[in-house]
Formats: structure tokens, C-alpha cells, sequence
């Protein structure tokens, strides 16, 4: 009995041993294979695994508090609103591609750079920065996806840049909160008294299928620009397929080269609050009838300060391709600047008149795009010089509006459209060829140039 006794605690710490033993011809890892570093020859799970966002990549979620950079070999997620804070820089490689995330009203998508924020996003021809929605197929790799069209907008919201330009907004206040945006958040404020403000670069960059809504009635444009200053480089933009406006300036003196609206819901190009910058190379082209506004929306200051300022349209077009829908521009609200090379192509649907806002007063014209355009020569602070209006001009007053109401100042009226005939005389426009400067663009790619 005892020799039994002795064997059997023998044998039970020989099997101890062996169970406490490390197992050597175990290989440790991620064993699922849902991970983008699944290990097929794993036995073992270390806890190591890590998960793609939605169809591969990864998420970028709430506030950027430091640098960042986006690199091109994934595809980067935008869920919801991703704020890059004063301070922060967040840097985007060539070629990468930005989804963003479905979602409306609070959890809409988009980018939003706040005041005192950088973006440095420099792309090329052959590798453009593309931001579009997830539902978008394109892949790593390539310039244009193949299952959305020109015509599917508001998908997700748009890309947003805020400075520290000067501004006019109402009440005399020196800055703004940009529309879409809860004031209480802080982040969409914008302008202030710095004119070479720098938001950082824009260059080759392709906005697709935005335009969605992000809070309180409002769509966010595919690019909004609120007092951005004329330190911060945009050029080689593309705004594809989008609900609201293609580009809105908000005050700020930023200077944009070679911009392509295509297929916009609203405006083509807005500007607003006196917005003092140069725009030169563009083409605003729209059709279909999704519910285009204006090719051009120009308004001048919306408040007592900073009112000084004047914007330059350059080199550009503005081109319907069937729709009646809108205008070919609206100039209003004390509208001042020059539009210098400009052609509006409204011949496709027999012609777009250029629209010149006008209010009286005991039928004396007040202040507005009008008595701007035809003040006496050397006083005029809104000229078109060159510019191709073959489809004719309209004055109009602007205090008539309203459905049914009725014409207060008819002979008035009448006499402005020949005053302002005689003073924009058409000439031969814009030499732009937008449909080389853009073959890289999706629009470009999909052979609609």
C-alpha cells in the first residue's frame, strides 16, 4: 500500500509537470479571420487583432487636437463631424481617398477646419485627394468609382475651412458662425482681422456627391470657405455632384485658381459677406434639373464693417447642358467687384439672362448691384469687362420677390434694362480650357467634360 501510495504521487506530479509546461510548437497571433492581421498559421490568440472600418480603412471620429496625417495606402472614414482644432495641422497625402459616412442632421459627415486649423492636402493629376461618400465603390488606387452618378448628391456633407479674414456680417460684428453649424459648439466660428490668414493648401482635390444636411434646416456646400485668408493656396479643385452649393465663399480674402463646378443642386460659385479674393479659371457646369439655382450667386456686404472689399471673377464660364432650371448669375445685395473673361453658355436651352438685383425707394434706386454696375464711369464699383453675356441681362427689383407682387416702379424699371444694357456690352469671354486643366477630375474621368 505505501509503494502504491508513492507511485500514484509520482505519476500525479509527472503529469503536473507536463501540464504546466509552455507549449513550444504553439504559434501565437490573431486567429479571426474578420482582421485585416489574420494569421493563418496561428494556433493561439494573442489579442493582437484589429478590424477595417466599414469596406476597409479607418475611422476618423470627433476632434483632431494635434497633427495628423492621412496616409494613401487605406481609405479614411469620416463618421460623422471630424473638427481639426486651432492648433492642429492635419496633412493628406496624395492619392488618398476620405469617405464619408451616411448620417443627417447632428450625425451628418463632413471635415471641418476649424479657426486657427490647418489642412495641407496636396495632391497631383496623376494622384488627387478624393472625398466622397462610402457609398461610392471606388477603390484604392483609382480616380472614379463606377456606380454613383453625376446626378447622386446628398450622400454626405462636404468639406469646411474657417479663418480669420476680415468679414461683413450682419449686426456690424467682425465674425460669423457658419450655417449648418450649432453656435454653441464653438467650432463654427469664422473671420476676424487678419487678410494673409493661412488655412493651410488645397491643390488637386476632388469634393464628390455631398451637399447633405448637418443641422438646422441646412445643407452643407461641397466646399465652404468662412473668412479665409489669402495665405491659404487653393487651386485645382473639383466639386462633383453635390446638393447645395459648389463653392461658397464667406467673406475672407482666400485667391481660388482653376475651380470646376459639375452638377450642382444650388449655386455654382456663391459669395457672401464681401468676400475680397481673386477667383480666376473656373467653370460652373449643371443639367438635368436637380434644382440648380444661379451658375454665379454674388453678393456684397452684409453688414457696416469691412465693406470695403471687392471680389474678381477671372477666365471662367458658367455653362448649362440642358437644364431651365436657374439662371446664368445673380449679382445682388450691394454686390461690388469685377468679372473680367467671363462667359455665360446658356445656349443649349436658348439662352440665360444675367440677373442684376435693384431696389427703390419712392421709386429712386437705392444702393445695389445696379447702381453699383451703372454709376458714372471711374465710380463704378461692380464692372464686367470683356465677358461674354450674349443671353442677355435682367434688372430686376428685388423688393418684387414675393409671388404677385405687383410692379411698384414700372417705367423705372424699363429704363434700368436699357441702362444697364448699354454699360455691359458683351464681349469675347473666357479662353478657359477646363476640359484639359480637369481630365483628372471625376467628371473629367468619366468623359462629361
Amino acid at each position: 500500500m505505501k509503494r502504491s501510495h508513492l507511485n500514484f504521487i509520482a505519476i500525479l506530479g509527472l503529469a503536473t509537470s507536463i501540464a504546466i509546461l509552455p507549449a513550444c510548437n504553439k504559434k501565437e497571433g490573431c486567429t479571426d479571420p474578420n482582421a485585416i492581421n489574420y494569421d493563418a498559421d496561428a494556433d493561439t490568440e494573442d489579442g493582437s487583432c484589429t478590424y477595417d472600418a466599414p469596406g476597409g480603412g479607418s475611422d476618423l471620429i470627433g476632434t483632431l487636437t494635434s497633427d495628423k496625417t492621412l496616409s494613401a495606402d487605406t481609405i479614411w472614414y469620416l463618421d460623422g463631424r471630424v473638427v481639426v482644432e486651432s492648433g492642429a495641422e492635419l496633412t493628406i497625402e496624395p492619392g488618398t481617398i476620405i469617405k464619408g459616412k451616411q448620417g443627417a442632421g447632428n450625425s451628418a459627415s463632413a471635415l471641418i477646419i476649424a479657426k486657427g486649423g490647418k489642412i495641407t492636402a496636396n495632391g497631383t493629376a496623376s494622384n488627387p485627394i478624393i472625398f466622397t461618400s462610402e457609398l461610392d465603390n471606388i477603390a484604392l488606387g483609382q480616380k472614379v468609382g463606377t456606380n454613383l452618378l453625376k446626378t447622386d448628391n446628398e450622400k454626405w456633407g462636404g468639406l469646411v475651412i474657417l479663418g480669420n479674414a476680415p468679414v461683413s456680417v450682419e449686426n456690424g460684428d467682425i465674425e460669423g458662425n457658419i450655417e449648418g453649424i450649432p453656435a454653441n459648439l464653438g467650432y463654427g466660428e469664422y473671420g476676424g482681422s487678419l487678410p494673409n490668414d493661412n488655412s493651410g493648401t488645397l491643390s488637386y482635390v476632388s469634393i464628390r456627391h455631398g451637399g447633405i444636411t448637418i443641422g438646422e434646416g441646412n445643407e452643407i456646400n461641397g466646399l465652404t470657405l468662412g473668412g479665409v485668408g489669402a495665405g491659404t493656396t487653393i487651386d485645382n479643385i473639383e466639386v462633383y455632384a453635390t446638393l447645395d452649393d459648389g463653392i461658397e465663399c464667406f467673406g475672407g480674402t482666400v485667391n481660388i485658381s482653376n475651380a470646376l463646378v459639375y452638377y450642382q443642386g444650388d449655386d455654382g460659385i456663391d459669395i457672401d459677406q464681401n468676400y475680397a479674393g481673386t477667383i480666376t479659371g473656373f467653370a460652373v457646369i449643371h443639367g438635368d434639373g436637380i434644382g440648380t439655382d444661379e451658375g454665379l450667386e454674388i453678393d456684397g456686404p452684409e453688414g457696416n464693417t469691412n465693406v470695403d472689399g471687392q471680389f474678381h471673377l477671372m477666365n471662367g464660364i458658367c455653362k448649362s447642358v440642358g437644364t431651365s432650371d436657374g439662371s446664368a448669375g445673380d449679382f445682388k445685395s450691394s454686390a461690388q467687384g469685377t468679372v473680367e473673361n467671363v462667359t455665360f453658355d446658356y445656349s443649349s436651352i436658348g439662352g440665360k439672362e444675367v440677373k442684376f438685383r435693384t431696389k427703390f425707394d419712392a421709386c429712386v434706386h437705392k444702393n445695389d448691384a445696379y447702381k453699383y454696375l451703372t454709376a458714372p464711369s471711374g465710380a463704378q464699383s461692380l464692372t464686367f469687362t470683356n465677358s461674354d453675356v450674349t443671353g442677355g441681362l435682367k434688372v430686376y427689383d428685388g423688393d418684387e420677390e414675393l409671388p404677385d407682387t405687383p410692379t411698384l416702379c414700372p417705367t423705372e424699371l424699363t429704363a434700368a434694362q436699357g441702362t444697364a444694357a448699354s454699360v455691359v456690352t458683351s464681349g469675347t469671354g473666357a479662353t478657359y480650357d477646363y476640359a484639359t486643366q480637369f481630365s483628372w477630375s471625376a467628371a473629367g474621368q468619366k468623359g462629361e467634360l
